[in-house]
């Protein structure tokens, strides 16, 4: 399964949006799907990720599957956040 975040936008920023994304996705995309599913979490299309909306989404998803893929994260703000949510969330990929 792969998971486009740009359809939540290019600019992904708050704890409540983050939020949203999150219920969205787990009501219409990961709903049925077993934790050993593949997720793979795109950014392409991405400008801009916070750590808040990021720790609502990506620290959730991580949790929830097992086998969580990050692709297409070379942006800056991406690998700014990534590794915050490493040092701060746990976040184990």
């Amino acid at each position: 399964m792969r998971i486009e975040l740009k359809k939540f936008g290019e600019i992904l920023i708050s704890r409540p949006a983050g939020r949203e994304a999150y219920l969205a996705m787990s009501a219409y995309v990961t709903k049925d799907l077993d934790e050993n599913e593949p997720i793979e979490v795109d950014f392409s299309g991405v400008k801009v990720l916070t750590p808040s909306w990021a720790d609502e989404v990506i620290v959730p998803l991580a949790r929830k599957f097992k086998n969580v893929k990050l692709v297409n994260a070379e942006n800056a703000t991406v690998q700014a956040t990534l590794k915050t949510l490493r040092e701060y969330s746990d976040l184990k990929i």
